[in-house]
């Protein structure tokens, strides 16, 4: 299976390494990054005229690689501009979640239009601009698909429970992979930051979220719903295991390459790289680690003063075709968040169709669980936590 994705969604700057991204990161928050006063917006006062009716154009941001060949005559965004006769100025601008909410911040902050009708976020970051008021809610009647093919795992965010203003694009699994013919079995994360023979052997993600919240799952607290005592028991275990000199790095999606040459024989991965690593050595296995799975997605949203907001719906509702899901998922390869893209799997590629990490089974959602959202200051001071300990 092909693959030009070049980054994960899950958030490098173009070019650059992942704890350059906490890095990065936290350098804004100097700023501070994260300093909203006045920023608060109610979504029904920064409202734009729709202009779907009679202006068929729609301007999407995206992350790179996130869709199928888009010049392909019978690629699903061909398909979408030939059917619905809405022209698509889309742009594969967001490369980073940080990144991207400051180049629009102080405009949407301010009440002010960006100049698109469609933006793509990780949940964290999607969580923070809809409790600032910065996303406009969706009209129901006009996204049906999403309300009746959304797969049961992504139903109920805390963050908006009623898919008010969010629709999943793609998502994803964090677990365990490893190297089987160098390992031997890994069964945890707890085994994975602890065993004597993987000692600077393995990589733990820079994104906070992904990796404390396994931490937090070894400490036993839950990732849900935890305190500051605990996140405090959390950090404390994560600096022990980087003490020990267990962890090669914190990395972005450059784990990959690491894992292939042989550099490292274990790593916290994301479930669509993975599959990529497998068609070329099969030896590489992604693992439901003891502790479970971290579930993210990233969203589509409309934010405030979005001119084409009808014919970002009809984007959404067609992306919630289960044929269009499948045909979509067989070039991404993440997991597909459309109920019945199985099935429709079946007519385009049916070497993915039994594939857990694009259509995982029942038992091994049952185990996937979310990161509680984070208020300012929480935001402010765990990332300065966890960038203390990995050296971001």
């Amino acid at each position: 299976m092909p693959n030009t994705r070049g980054l994960t969604r899950r958030g490098l700057l173009q070019g650059a390494g992942g704890v350059a991204f906490v890095g990065a990161s936290l350098a804004a928050l100097k700023l501070p990054f994260f300093a909203t006063d006045g920023a608060q917006q109610k979504p029904a006062e920064c409202r734009s005229t729709d202009a779907s009716a009679s202006d068929k154009q729609l301007v999407i941001s995206n992350w790179p690689g996130y869709i199928d060949p888009k010049k392909k005559s019978d690629s699903t965004f061909q398909v979408f501009e030939d059917r619905t006769g809405i022209t698509v100025d889309y742009t594969d601008d967001v490369n980073d979640n940080a990144e991207f909410y400051a180049k629009v911040k102080n405009q949407l902050g301010a009440c002010e239009t960006i100049g698109r009708d469609m933006i793509i976020l990780t949940d964290w970051m999607a969580a923070r601009m809809i409790g600032l008021g910065w996303i406009q809610p969706l009209d129901k009647a006009k996204v049906p698909n999403l309300h009746d093919n959304l797969i049961e795992p992504l139903r109920n965010r805390q963050w908006d429970p009623d898919l008010t203003y969010h629709a999943p694009w793609q998502s994803g699994l964090t677990g365990i992979a490893y190297n089987a013919a160098k390992t031997g079995e890994v069964k945890s994360f707890d085994e994975l930051i602890s065993r004597s023979d993987l000692k600077g052997r393995i990589t733990l993600l820079s994104e906070m979220r992904d990796t404390m919240g396994f931490m937090l799952k070894v400490v036993g607290a839950d990732p849900t719903k935890f305190t500051s005592a605990q996140w405090g028991n959390a950090i404390d275990r994560l600096q022990e295991v980087v003490s020990a000199g267990q962890v090669r790095a914190f990395t972005g999606n450059e784990y990959i390459q690491d894992l292939a040459a042989g550099n490292i024989v274990a790593c916290e991965a994301w479930s669509g790289d993975v599959i990529q690593l497998q068609f070329d050595n099969p030896d590489i296995k992604f693992v439901t680690p003891e502790e479970g799975l971290s579930l993210w997605s990233d969203n589509m949203m409309v934010p405030n003063h979005a001119t084409h907001q009808a014919n970002a719906e009809e984007w959404i509702n067609y992306y919630y075709e289960p044929e269009v899901a499948a045909k979509l998922a067989a070039w991404v390869n993440y997991i597909c968040p459309v109920e019945g893209a199985r099935q429709e799997m079946e007519k385009i590629d049916p070497s993915l169709v039994d594939n857990q990490l694009i259509f995982p089974d029942e038992k091994t959602l049952s185990v996937a669980f979310d990161f509680m959202p984070l208020d300012d200051r929480q935001t402010v001071e765990y990332e300065r936590d966890f960038s203390d300990v990995t050296g971001g």
